[in-house]
């Protein structure tokens, strides 16, 4: 069993490997697509999806040990790179529930409270005070 400093520990190695990565991403991205389309956030998107169903996958059949690869690639790595894995594999255990209502209504609150929130951040932060 780890330490609550190892959790913490594995947690922060991956995640400085996954925000550097996504940066890595990012800048890869602007030089094959250009600034028209934020095609870096999408690809992070995609793959952080990708890899935390592969993970899910791995852990769930048995065929890696959750602990330490959940904390260190879950958490960390994935986390860093883009929470949209984490809300991606929510919904997709959802959908294999069969749980429809509650997969629609977690696809539909995450798009328009999250929108809605960068919208009200932006003009909060454009609030000249006085």
């Amino acid at each position: 069993m780890m330490t609550n400093f190892g959790i913490y520990l594995f947690i922060a190695m991956g995640g400085a490997l996954g925000a550097c990565l996504r940066f890595f991403l990012s800048q890869q991205a602007l030089i094959w697509f250009g600034k028209s389309f934020p095609f870096g956030t999408l690809l992070v998107n995609v793959l952080g999806s990708a890899l935390i169903g592969f993970l899910y996958t791995l852990i769930s059949q048995g065929y890696i040990q959750a602990t330490p690869w959940r904390t260190f690639l879950g958490i960390g790595f994935l986390g860093a790179l883009t929470t949209f894995s984490t809300f991606s594999m929510d919904t997709v255990l959802l959908i294999q529930q069969e749980a429809w209502l509650k997969a629609f209504l977690n696809i539909a609150l995450n798009l328009l409270i999250c929108l809605i929130a960068v919208w009200l951040g932006s003009k909060l932060a454009s609030i000249k005070i006085t």
